[in-house]
């Protein structure tokens, strides 16, 4: 109920513990989404904050779920509106007055406002009840008796809860087994969905018996007779029977299944304080049913919507060995699942313990409020203040580490991550009795509890898998089958049985035919041989071929001896005819002679033809790389002609280049000569007045000659040039001829690897024979 504020106590002065009266110190409901601790050493008043804070949730309209381990919790029933001393008699110690005790109790009250009508409307807004599970005191749970598949479709649901369940089993006959590589935990989890995803209702029983003859192939990867051997399956079927078997388990299939929601809220309307005790169990059995309970919350609350208010608490009194910090036992799962997602469904859990050491930090880090009253251990606080800091990331360590130390009896430290600094408060006087713990025979004198008792609706007898004797439509011997077909029981661990809604460990069984038929396709050079298998339900006189359930059986799924205690249903069709057997097997091969074919492929172009089971992007492929092959060998061929006329026009073009580098080298050394000889010799000659004029004369004559042997080589390096060109554009236009060759090719043979085409293939009546008929009693539901 978003915004109810619970009114815990009023505060105190921290250094003389008095109480203010009239400063309350309350909790608002909300915050509870997040979580709370309520942590402190034996005899601080842990459960009577407890019980307060459950009495607050009530008076709210909130609903609560309160695991008692002690026995403590059951008090909260003891809410006597008219504080008479008869109300108070059977419950005092003995020796004690009870009118003292109703006196002291109702002085108690009145100091802190409360009297008999605010009992009395404590009293009338809801309903009490305490579930007894593994006992017929109280009102008696039945966690075993109808081991029921989850309301939840979600597989990790469904999952969890197998886990939960597997836990507790194997816990109660002492078989330790980890979740995820324990065999016989893999195998009882295992055999679970498969029930829950078949629509089968398993019982303890029935689970027991499929432990010894699972009704699974493999398990994984690897068959069930290699992962699990049957002489060890055997062993743990008869551990799990001698708890069906012992008396004292008995109590553990009596009453109702737990159901989350009936619980919670009443037929009325009105929430529940609906007290689960435990105080009579072992510590082995504790955890099993505490994982078993919660693993169902956690089902129901992954049910609900969203909400960002508190719209049920689940308290456990003491949590110590729950959730430790390294062992994984059964409840600490479901218990961590709460804690971290129950937020987002507005359910909050409440944690009491004297010890926060033995918890596992992220129980302890999930907490947003705590309620923390006197610690002297330094480990305790330790790690409760390692919680808190965690949670809310601002902590005084030294004032909180100080505080606690020196906290009186009844008083407790606040402290709500991120709602300001911790206060101290004195619990305030609870409306219920605290009595103390009850013994597990005070449970049916609570008042309320006998209208419970008789409000539990009485059981009508499962038969989860047929069971008992049979049915009018039934009988106990196998009808007679015509000499010569095979008499078969189909073996439910066949992957295949759930086709025929078949189920495991029901005496009960209706015929069937099994056919095998072998079928050959064949066109050309596409040949094909294929086996038709199927199963016919005879449930008429003549078989209709569109009954067929198409199925890949093998020897190990038929079995040659019938389950023990086996009944059957007669069948229309008259099986002891060899008549019969004739038309089924004209009337299976004419069906498939006439609507069988095989959808093939091919390409005219490359004779290529589809190969049995290659779709048409793998022939597609096939073609791409046939015509690969096809277009290499003619490129190959036409390289072949093409090289000789590339090597000569290659060899021509390097000897004019050779020629022209040749030239090259004459005219620039031809240049330099004409540089060096005559540059300036005329000059220097007249103007220095160096020599005569004849010989002048004579020198420039040798400097025009040097010009004129220039300029015939230039020529030269022309000519040779234009060849060298002419030889690298002859080149070239080979190597363009090439390429266009090469382009056509591809081409070619582009078309043809794209020339595919359907080629149905039918069936002539001699490629069709009915190898083997067998007739198959498949168990079935047992009739609603």
């Amino acid at each position: 109920m978003s915004g109810s504020e619970l009114w815990i106590g009023d505060a105190s002065q921290p250094a003389s513990h008095e109480r203010q009266v009239g400063e309350r110190v309350v909790v608002e409901a909300d915050d509870l989404t997040t979580h709370g601790m309520i942590v402190g050493m034996t005899g601080s008043g842990k459960t009577g904050l407890g019980v307060v804070l459950i009495e607050e949730a009530l008076q709210g309209g909130l609903p609560v779920l309160a695991l008692d381990l002690k026995g403590d919790l059951t008090n909260l029933l003891l809410q006597f509106p008219d504080l008479a001393p008869d109300d108070f008699a059977p419950w005092v110690p003995a020796g004690s007055d009870p009118a003292v005790v109703a006196e002291t109790w109702g002085r108690g009250l009145a100091d802190w406002g409360i009297d008999g009508p605010a009992i009395g409307a404590l009293v009338s807004g809801h309903r009490s009840v305490v579930l007894t599970p593994g006992s017929t005191a109280g009102v008696p749970v039945d966690l075993f008796g109808s081991l029921q598949a989850p309301a939840s479709d979600d597989a990790e649901v469904r999952a969890d809860e197998a886990e939960s369940i597997v836990s507790g089993l194997l816990g109660l006959v002492g078989v330790e087994s980890d979740p995820l590589a324990g065999r016989e935990h893999i195998l009882l989890v295992n055999l679970l969905q498969k029930a829950w995803a078949d629509g089968t209702l398993l019982d303890l029983g029935g689970l027991v018996t499929q432990v010894e003859d699972p009704p699974l192939r493999k398990l994984g990867v690897i068959e069930v007779a290699k992962f699990f051997p049957k002489k060890d399956r055997t062993k743990l079927a008869v551990r799990l029977n001698g708890l069906l078997a012992s008396p004292a388990f008995a109590a553990w299939n009596q009453g109702v299944p737990f159901d989350v929601e009936a619980t919670l809220w009443g037929p009325d309307g009105r929430p529940t304080c609906a007290v689960v005790y435990l105080a009579h169990l072992s510590d082995d059995e504790r955890q099993t049913v505490v994982a078993l309970l919660l693993s169902k919350v956690v089902t129901w609350m992954r049910a609900q919507s969203g909400s960002t208010a508190l719209r049920a608490l689940v308290y456990m009194d003491e949590v110590s060995g729950y959730v430790p910090p390294s062992a994984v036992p059964p409840a600490k799962k479901p218990i961590l699942t709460i804690l971290k997602q129950a937020r987002a469904f507005g359910v909050g859990m409440l944690l009491a313990t004297q010890n926060p050491v033995d918890l596992d930090y992220k129980a302890v880090s999930n907490a947003g409020t705590w309620l923390v009253g006197r610690l002297t251990t330094e480990r305790d606080k330790a790690r409760l203040l390692e919680g808190m800091a965690s949670a809310s990331g601002a902590v005084d360590v030294g004032l909180v580490d100080a505080t606690i130390s020196g906290l009186a009896q009844r008083e407790f430290l606040l402290h709500r991550a991120g709602g300001g600094p911790p206060r101290t408060f004195l619990t305030r006087w609870a409306m219920s009795y605290l009595a103390g713990p009850l013994a597990r025979e005070q449970l049916d004198q609570l008042p309320g509890v006998a209208a419970a008792q008789a409000a539990v609706p009485s059981l009508p007898e499962v038969d989860p898998v047929g069971a008992g004797a049979a049915a009018e439509d039934e009988v106990t011997s196998p009808p007679a089958v015509v000499e010569g077909i095979a008499v078969r029981w189909l073996d439910p661990a066949a992957p295949w049985a759930h086709e025929l809604a078949a189920v495991a460990g029901s005496r009960r069984h209706r015929a069937a035919a099994a056919v095998r038929v072998a079928m050959r396709f064949d066109e050309g050079e596409l040949v094909h041989d294929e086996v038709f298998e199927a199963v016919f339900p005879l449930v008429a006189e003549q078989v209709d071929p569109a009954w067929a359930v198409l199925v890949d059986y093998d020897d190990r799924d038929l079995l040659a001896e019938p389950p023990v205690g086996a009944t059957y249903v007669p069948s229309p069709a008259p099986i002891g005819s060899k008549a019969f057997f004739t038309r089924l097997e004209r009337t299976v091969e004419d069906h498939l002679y006439r609507t069988r074919t095989l959808a093939g492929l091919r390409n005219p172009a490359l004779k290529l033809v589809s190969r049995p089971g290659e779709d048409e992007a793998a022939f597609r492929a096939r073609c791409e790389a046939v015509a690969d092959e096809g277009a290499d060998r003619e490129a190959d061929a036409l390289r072949a002609r093409y090289e000789a006329r590339v090597d000569r026009a290659e060899v021509q073009l390097a000897r004019a280049a050779d020629r022209v580098a040749e030239v090259e080298e004459t005219a620039k050394a031809r240049r330099n000569e004409e540089l060096l000889g005559g540059a300036g010799a005329l000059l220097g000659a007249v103007l220095g007045g160096r020599g005569r004029t004849r010989s002048i004369v004579r020198g420039m004559g040798g400097a025009a000659g040097r010009r004129g042997r220039s300029r015939t080589a230039r020529q030269r390096r022309e000519t040779v040039v234009n060849r060298a060109e002419e030889a690298a554009a002859a080149l070239a236009d080979l190597e363009a001829d090439l390429q266009d060759d090469l382009a056509a090719i591809a081409a070619e043979w582009d078309a043809k690897a794209a020339q595919v085409e359907p080629l149905p293939v039918g069936l002539e009546k001699a490629d069709v024979s009915l190898q083997q008929v067998t007739l198959v009693w498949v168990p079935v539901a047992s009739p609603s």
